[in-house]
């Protein structure tokens, strides 16, 4: 670990997995306050499960997670609700539920059985929607909304959660180019003006490399490098975790690593 570095979330000898088979083994990982965090790796690696593990989504079979300090184990499942916001692949909603109604649902970790939404509820709810640009669409019915607004909606509704500790499970999943682009531009507002931690699934190397302060690039449930982008993106790499071999450029734009795959057809030309 980097001493300079502060870790919010860390784990000891964490091991994880379904049934009898074991995917995440005595691994040791620590994600640096306020910066964001993409875990990058071929499918399969383990990138959604270590995510699950710690959202505490799945019970590890050894080791702990530690959420500033403290065993995420032995806190109440509201307290860990307040510091510790998750977004999992595809995430689902009841037919008919407004963006509004969605974004309230973040508010549970500060309500009681029957208890009804208390001014601050309200507050937090209105100002996760103005910060995402939702607040014109609260009333419209999430099935009614483009991919990208839904995705605005549901980080929302994390944002409601007010927690210092956001994880995302490919949040750019099935959307398009620009709605990829403006999903990941408000994750970065949000990390750049709040000060929060993101960790988050990419698949594509050139968006984590864009948007990510430090990667964690995964293979077969192990950490198989980690660093900034530029300490870590290398032709050598993507060959060896992801079996392809390319061309590492610096984006013409952004200036970080860009990924340029071969392939055969330029490999046979």
């Amino acid at each position: 670990m980097n001493p300079e570095l502060d870790y919010i979330l860390t784990t000891r000898k964490l091991s994880l997995g379904y049934d009898r088979a074991c995917i995440i083994e005595q691994l040791d990982l620590a994600i640096p306050t306020g910066k964001i965090t993409v875990l990058v790796g071929p499918n399969g690696c383990g990138k959604s499960t270590l995510l699950k593990g710690l959202g505490r989504l799945i019970k590890p079979r050894q080791g702990t997670v530690y959420l500033d300090g403290k065993s995420i184990a032995t806190q109440p499942t509201k307290a860990i609700a307040r510091q510790l916001g998750l977004l999992p692949q595809n995430p689902a909603a009841p037919e008919g539920l407004t963006v509004r109604e969605l974004v309230a649902q973040g508010r549970y970790p500060y309500q009681g059985w029957f208890q009804p939404s208390s001014p601050e509820d309200d507050r937090a709810v209105e100002a996760a929607l103005d910060i995402t640009e939702m607040a014109e669409l609260g009333d419209r019915a999430l099935e009614t909304l483009s991919g990208g607004q839904r995705q605005r909606a549901w980080i929302a509704m994390a944002l409601a959660q007010d927690t210092d500790v956001l994880l995302l499970d490919e949040p750019t999943t099935f959307l398009d180019l620009a709605h990829q682009i403006e999903v990941l531009d408000l994750l970065y507002e949000l990390n750049q003006r709040q000060g929060r931690t993101i960790v988050m699934v990419l698949h594509e190397l050139d968006r984590a490399c864009r948007y990510g302060d430090r990667l964690i690039v995964m293979k077969a449930g192990q950490i198989y490098a980690q660093g900034s982008p530029q300490e870590v993106m290398n032709a050598s790499l993507v060959r060896e975790v992801f079996d392809l071999e390319c061309r590492i450029i610096a984006d013409p734009v952004a200036g970080t690593p860009l990924c340029i795959p071969i392939g055969r057809k330029v490999a046979l030309e």
